[in-house]
């Protein structure tokens, strides 16, 4: 159903609509401002990763980063319902 899912001829009826329903003005700033959004959530993860580089904790030293904690099956009580 879905052999060739994407091709050039979808990408430029996309574009059509794009442009008939926000039109040719518009397109250029939505698009300098999701450039501007995605570069500070760039810079911002960073500073991130750099921060827990400085404290020593990164998900290697964290016990359980990122994964859910196990549940012993043997010693799990039924979920009940309210």
């Amino acid at each position: 159903m879905l052999r060739n899912g994407l091709e050039p001829w979808h990408l430029l009826i996309v574009a059509v609509v794009l442009i008939a329903l926000f039109g040719s003005k518009k397109l250029p700033d939505a698009a300098r401002g999701l450039g501007r959004s995605l570069r500070i959530l760039k810079s911002e993860a960073r500073a991130m990763r750099e921060d827990d580089a400085a404290d020593g904790t990164t998900a290697s030293t964290v016990p359980h980063a990122g994964r859910a904690p196990a549940a012993d099956t043997a010693t799990a009580e039924p979920a009940t319902e309210r």
